[in-house]
């Protein structure tokens, strides 16, 4: 099976799939928001810090990307005289899954690996929630936050005004995600029967 990416609005239940993934398909699990801050800790030059500037963070951290994503996912895996190829582990597959993709930057930096089109290398989801209003939005987080939860600490005022942009959020990163080939599942309800339907459509492609 091929390497998978899940992308997402935050709060769309992007770990706790890839975690399913793991558990059912024994796919390793890199999270972009741990491997962010990593990045931001040992190179502050590089000024990629998540929670301060969407954009730019994730533009800055775009170049990375492309160019780990390709070397492990095509045929071109060299760098000076070392042939990265002879690295390569049979049936070592990953998931990464974070809501920081410049897919723009990532996919030109992909081509000179060979690779260009995302999904003929990818299992692509994209999770959204688009049948939720923000009041619901604010009721399921109160209701279901753990203390792991980054919104877990927020004021009522904080989390009404997230759960207001996540619909817009939610909407634009839809439209995101179609341009570049991900398959959209909406975990707005029932989330537990989405994610068993996801590891069959993984299982059967």
């Amino acid at each position: 099976m091929k390497n998978i990416i899940i992308a997402g609005c935050g709060r769309n239940g992007k770990t706790t799939l890839a975690r399913k993934i793991n558990e059912e398909l024994n796919y390793f699990v890199i999270n972009l928001d741990k491997l962010m801050t990593a990045f931001g800790k040992a190179y502050p030059q590089l000024d990629i810090r998540i929670a301060w500037d969407y954009e730019k963070a994730t533009a800055n951290v775009a170049p990375f990307l492309g160019h780990y994503l390709g070397m492990l996912s095509s045929g071109n895996g060299y760098a000076d005289d070392l042939n990265l190829r002879t690295h390569t582990v049979k049936g070592n597959r990953f998931v990464l899954e974070g809501g920081h993709f410049d897919f723009e930057k990532m996919t030109s930096i992909m081509k000179t690996y060979g690779i260009d089109d995302l999904k003929d290398n990818f299992i692509l989801i994209g999770l959204v929630q688009n049948r939720k209003t923000a009041d619901e939005y604010f009721n399921d987080l109160r209701k279901y936050d753990t203390e792991d939860e980054w919104t877990y600490d927020m004021s009522d005022d904080e989390l009404r005004k997230f759960s207001e942009m996540s619909v817009a959020w939610n909407r634009e990163m839809t439209d995101y995600l179609l341009k570049y080939g991900f398959t959209i599942y909406d975990t707005s309800t029932e989330r537990e029967r989405v994610f068993d339907k996801i590891i069959e459509d993984i299982k059967s492609q």
